[in-house]
């Protein structure tokens, strides 16, 4: 029809074969993997986001311990998480589709700080015997630290429902805990994983049954528990 004319993707350069629509091809020639105008504008949007997004998470999982240390249950509503972190459900329900994920990202950043913690007093030690010392330690430091104490109280009263509830969330976590104290044990003539092994469930189980019982370990408690420990890495390995 005179007058009209075809949609820009519609047109046709005479002698040009192989032509595609413009939606339907890549518009940079000899480049086949660029990517699609929509992701690239829908990354540059979220790049903008991203430091506004990570400052919500992160008050939303200080909201969520401050909350459990406050009741102390791992059980806390999401309206009052939400109200202690000073944002809407809208924050919340962007990052978290529900109260077990933001449980799961609290139990996470909790352990990733005392593997932190450990890998410090771990490398200020002397390899072997030291490091284990060092792990041993740093594992009961957390019952008797007042302000460590309170804050982990929730999730050792609620340890076994939280094992259950998260079977695989808790052994990789316990995996990244006891993961720097196999390399001391190897070095100090143990067995890597069954010494390993026993040295965290006796050290961890005293932490949370000292922090359960509002209990603070002594100083003679905890050296006893290191030689305990010790002696019998030794007697394993001879």
């Amino acid at each position: 029809m005179a007058g009209s004319r075809c949609p820009a993707s519609d047109v046709r350069v005479p002698g040009l074969t192989g032509w595609r629509p413009a939606a339907a091809r890549n518009i940079v020639p000899g480049v086949q993997n660029v990517v699609p105008i929509e992701r690239a504008v829908a990354a540059r949007t979220l790049e903008g986001r991203t430091e506004a997004y990570a400052d919500e998470v992160r008050r939303l999982v200080d909201a969520a311990f401050a909350v459990m240390r406050a009741i102390g249950s791992v059980e806390p509503r999401v309206a009052d998480i939400v109200d202690a972190a000073g944002l809407s459900n809208q924050a919340f329900y962007r990052h978290f589709r529900g109260k077990d994920e933001l449980l799961l990202a609290v139990l996470e950043d909790g352990q990733r700080k005392l593997v932190a913690t450990l890998e410090r007093r771990m490398a200020r030690a002397t390899p072997g015997v030291g490091q284990v010392q060092a792990w041993i330690e740093g594992v009961l430091e957390q019952a008797r630290n007042p302000e460590a104490a309170a804050n982990t109280r929730p999730f050792a009263v609620n340890g076994a429902r939280l094992t259950e509830r998260f079977p695989e969330a808790t052994a990789t976590q316990r995996d990244r805990v006891v993961s720097p104290l196999r390399d001391a044990v190897a070095a100090a003539g143990g067995d890597a994983t069954h010494d390993a092994d026993a040295v965290y469930f006796l050290a961890m189980g005293r932490a949370e049954d000292a922090i359960a019982r509002r209990e603070v370990p002594t100083a003679a408690e905890v050296a006893h528990t290191v030689s305990f420990c010790l002696r019998a890495i030794r007697t394993e390995s001879r």
